[in-house]
Parts: C-alpha cells; sequence; structure tokens
C-alpha cells in the first residue's frame, strides 16, 4: 500500500513586525520635524534680531540729523563748553521727563533744542524698540573742559531673543551672544567697547543686546576757543 505522507508542520508565524516598523517611522518622522521647526525658530530669532540692528542704526541715524541741523551743536555736547543743556546722557534712565518747551511747536533757544532733542530721541526709542533704552556720551579722551569734542558714541540696548551658550569653549566655535557693544576676547568671553567707566558693564543689566556706534558732530556755527573768549564762526555768515 502507499504509504501516506504527513504534512509538515508549519512554524508559528512572526506577528509585528508592521506595527513595529510603524513606530520606528514615526519616531524618525518626528525628530525629523523637531530639527526643521528648530531650525525655523533660530533662523526667525536671527531675523527679529536683525531687525532690531537695522532699527538701532536708523535711530542713531535720526539723532546724527537732529545734531546737524542743531545751529550750535558743538557747543550743546557738553554744557561745561559754554551751554546749560547738553546732548549727553550717559545713564540708563528709568523715567525721562519732558522738558519745558516744546520745540516742535515753538521757537527755541540752543539750549533748550539740545535738551528736547535728546528727550524726543529717547522717547522714540523707547517707542520702537522692546524695552529699549539709549545713552549718549562723550568719547574716550573728550570727557573733559577742553571744548574739542567731536565725536559722541550713542548705545542703544533691547531685550534680547539670542540664547546665551555659558561654556567658554563652545563660544569659541557657536556665534552666540552677537553684541555690537561689546569686544570679544581669546578665551571667548566678552567686555566693553565703550571705554567708559559708567558704562563699563555694557547694557547695564542682563537680558540685553546692545549696539554701540559713534557719530561725528557737525554744527554750522562753531565754536573757536581763543583767547579767553568763545567765538563762533557760522557759514554764509
Amino acid at each position: 500500500m502507499p504509504q501516506q505522507l504527513k504534512p509538515m508542520p508549519q512554524k508559528a508565524r512572526q506577528r509585528g513586525i508592521t506595527l513595529i516598523e510603524s513606530l520606528v517611522a514615526i519616531v524618525v518622522a518626528a525628530l525629523g520635524i523637531l530639527g526643521v521647526v528648530g531650525v525655523q525658530m533660530r533662523t526667525l530669532s536671527d531675523t527679529q534680531t536683525t531687525v532690531r540692528r537695522a532699527q538701532a542704526i536708523r535711530l542713531i541715524e535720526d539723532l546724527s540729523e537732529r545734531l546737524k541741523v542743531h545751529p550750535n551743536a558743538l557747543n550743546a555736547v557738553n554744557p561745561t563748553a559754554g551751554g546749560t543743556q547738553s546732548y549727553v546722557g550717559d545713564t540708563w534712565a528709568s523715567a525721562l521727563t519732558a522738558p519745558g518747551t516744546n520745540c516742535a511747536t515753538g521757537q527755541c533757544t540752543p539750549d533748550q533744542l539740545a535738551a528736547y532733542d535728546l528727550w524726543a530721541w529717547r522717547t522714540l526709542v523707547r517707542s520702537s524698540l522692546p524695552a529699549g533704552d539709549g545713552v549718549v556720551f562723550l568719547t574716550q579722551g573728550e570727557d573733559g573742559d577742553a571744548g574739542n569734542q567731536r565725536q559722541l558714541g550713542v548705545m542703544l540696548r533691547w531685550r534680547e531673543n539670542e540664547r546665551d551658550i555659558a561654556d567658554a569653549d563652545d563660544k569659541k566655535i557657536h556665534r552666540d551672544n552677537i553684541d555690537a557693544a561689546q569686544a570679544k576676547k581669546t578665551d571667548g568671553t566678552f567686555i566693553s567697547g565703550t571705554g567708559k567707566t559708567a558704562l563699563d558693564n555694557g547694557c547695564g543689566t542682563a537680558g540685553f543686546t546692545c549696539h554701540l556706534q559713534y557719530i561725528p558732530i557737525s554744527a554750522r556755527c562753531a565754536p573757536d576757543f581763543w583767547a579767553g573768549q568763545t567765538w563762533h564762526f557760522c557759514a554764509g555768515a
């Protein structure tokens, strides 16, 4: 009689492979999405920083134009050089006091115009930058009563949106704390670039980004300190 063949036993089928592959795909996709979101957020932060710096430059240009239209800006830079009001305000102010005379609607003396310009400009800074403020100071070597001040330093600050890298070695590799008010040392740390004792701490308060720029002082009437007197020479006069 023919011998009947017995069916071979079948091995148990492996199950769950498709589910595991799906989970792995989800994890990989999630990591990719997180990476894209991180790049997008960093790009947005850099874009905001660029916009703020562009605003800061325009604000400094505004102050420079105010100095140019002042009939005696050279003499109004420092009160000790002959004026009573100054464009210099080298401390971060918690509150701004409006001057008694509104030079936008009426006539002003040169001293009143200097006080009004500084108040109007700092008010504009505060309204244009987040938690913004600005200081104006005489550059190093020109802060005495020599009558030769020809340059002003202007520092603006606003609330920062850049991540701080605490490790000094990482600071040498990664671009961080882009601060135009500070100079970067070889060890990766920063020091103030103003050279002024009142502003040696840079922004003055942690959590702010600063921008430092120097502007020349020009005026239609240039003072000349000669023979113990101040003589003014005005173009076209």
